[in-house]
């Protein structure tokens, strides 16, 4: 398994040096969803400190007694309902994506006194059964979320449609990023992340890949 890590983490650095990017430019997000918790430890003992989960009350369950060893992402959709523990528990939020969730995150954040780095999920294709603005209203809504919550966005997510070139979708984040002044990326997954690195990605979510 940590053959496996050191693998990845090679081939991301080879894809940001042949980008022309620091070799450390790109942080891996090991996407621990689902994983037995013998898969999860041998990446941690390996040094992997940046860990994806999908589902706030599963994610509590499986890091509660490790929290302060890890930073966690939340990078599942996430329900209003289950914003006051992802507020508690989790270092960044990758899934902000319409008005409601915002207010309650931003109320949350107020009486907790505890802020979670804020990604805006983006939905490229635009896709029904996927959670993300839609392209044509990102920049509006990032302008909202700023403007009457306070939030600062650190930066975009987008998962592509699993039958179109990943490419165009990792550019059209880029784009929308750029003109909206934020700096982070996170997109590509197992089979496309070396794409999402020559496109800009700052991090990239790897859970097959690394965990079989």
């Amino acid at each position: 398994m940590s053959d496996v890590y050191a693998s990845i983490l090679s081939r991301i650095q080879a894809a940001a040096l042949a980008a022309g990017r620091a070799a450390d430019a790109v942080t891996l997000v090991a996407v621990s969803k689902l994983q037995p918790w013998d898969h999860i430890a041998p990446i941690l003992d390996a040094g992997q400190r940046v860990f994806g989960e999908n589902r706030v009350q599963e994610a509590m369950g499986r890091w509660s007694e490790r929290r302060a060893q890890v930073e966690l992402r939340l990078i599942g959709p996430l329900q209003s309902n289950k914003a006051r523990d992802a507020v508690a528990f989790f270092d960044v939020i990758e899934s902000l994506d319409r008005e409601k969730l915002a207010r309650v995150l931003a109320d949350e954040v107020q009486a907790q006194g505890r802020a979670p780095r804020l990604f805006v999920q983006v939905n490229t294709g635009e896709e029904p059964q996927k959670a993300g603005v839609i392209p044509t209203q990102a920049d509006a809504f990032i302008a909202t979320v700023r403007k009457t919550y306070g939030f600062e966005i650190e930066g975009l997510m987008c998962i592509p449609p699993a039958e179109e070139p990943p490419g165009p979708h990792f550019a059209l984040l880029a784009r929308i990023a750029a003109r909206n002044g934020i700096a982070r990326l996170s997109m590509g997954m197992s089979d496309d992340f070396e794409t999402a690195v020559r496109f800009g990605a700052t991090s990239v979510r790897v859970g097959s890949a690394l965990f079989g």
